[in-house]
């Protein structure tokens, strides 16, 4: 088992420390908050031991479980890296372009492995469809969330956007080509609501729209492609894929048939993917642990969080 200790006892530290501590991966040997009344609070509420010293917790594990603000996750995946420690980091992966850049050149150094977490790659009903995605020519997200002063700290874009644009890039297989967006702050800082029209070289055309002042929840993608549509309620864990074929010479009685101007006959159906109920978020924990044990390519690999951030910082730029 791997040694792990957890830098962060908020609302998200606390989840990522039960369910820790609930895995046959990893043994966790305990958590730093710079808030020491926190960490005593956490620790005698739960029983997980809190260590008053990030470097003493550090030293003491094989992984560092990154669950601060987005802020510090540099500094800390920095300290833990050049000890040669394994780092899980919470999306967005840093503040700037050049901290990640600067990240992945020690992930090369020090020879050990990072992830991101950008946890809707685990989702059950992004996981049932992603391999039926193929060459999508338009998307349409919608990532909508009630008012919470959490995460406020960051643009709407790097709180709630960075998600979809991450599932996006993970399907899109071109570079990106353009990006208009608009955002504007009504309760924060910084921008609660934004849209953003992402264009790639190969012609697909990314519409994303994120607020986290709506009067209620949503996060749904819908992919269209060549002969089929394919909608992912994220929130609901529900899929839709529809496909079109060319259609029989005798179609049934109940058989949907479209025909184009040309004459073309398609007909419609449907597939029901099996979505398997599962832990998103313990998902990707443990399969970061199995990467370290078998030594593969982590799912969400600390490049690929540094191109979610890229594109997110591309849209904020558009403001």
């Amino acid at each position: 088992m791997l040694k792990v200790g957890v830098l962060g006892a908020g609302h998200l530290g606390k989840i990522h420390l039960r369910l820790l501590n609930e895995s046959s991966k990893y043994e966790l040997i305990g958590f730093y908050d710079p808030d020491a009344i926190n960490g005593e609070k956490v620790a005698t509420e739960f029983g997980y031991s809190y260590f008053e010293n990030m470097n003493s917790l550090i030293d003491a594990v094989d992984v560092v479980d990154i669950v601060t603000p987005t802020l510090s996750h540099y500094d800390c995946a920095k300290k833990a890296m050049e000890k040669g420690r394994h780092v899980f980091i919470e999306k967005p992966i840093t503040n700037t372009l050049k901290e990640a850049q600067e990240l992945i050149a020690l992930e090369e150094e020090f020879n050990i492995k990072g992830q991101v977490g950008h946890v809707e790659r685990f989702n059950p009903a992004f996981s049932a469809v992603k391999d039926k995605i193929k060459n999508p020519m338009f998307i349409e997200t919608h990532r909508l969330a009630e008012f919470n002063p959490r995460g406020t700290d960051v643009p709407v874009v790097l709180d709630l956007m960075i998600h979809d644009i991450d599932a996006i890039l993970s399907v899109v297989d071109s570079k990106v080509k353009q990006i208009n967006a608009s955002g504007v702050s009504v309760i924060s800082h910084s921008p609660d609501i934004a849209n953003a029209r992402i264009e790639f070289e190969n012609g697909c055309v990314a519409n994303l729209t994120a607020s986290r002042i709506s009067l209620k929840n949503m996060r749904k993608s819908r992919f269209f492609q060549r002969d089929a549509y394919i909608s992912v309620d994220f929130l609901e864990k529900k899929v839709e894929v529809v496909k079109m074929k060319d259609a029989p010479e005798s179609p049934g009685q109940f058989d949907m048939i479209l025909q184009n101007a040309e004459g073309e006959k398609k007909q419609i159906y449907f597939e029901n993917p099996e979505i398997q109920v599962n832990n998103a978020i313990l998902d990707e924990l443990e399969t970061f642990a199995e990467a370290i044990n078998k030594d593969t390519v982590p799912v969400v690999t600390l490049k690929q969080g540094t191109h979610a951030l890229q594109v997110a910082l591309q849209v904020i730029e558009c403001f």
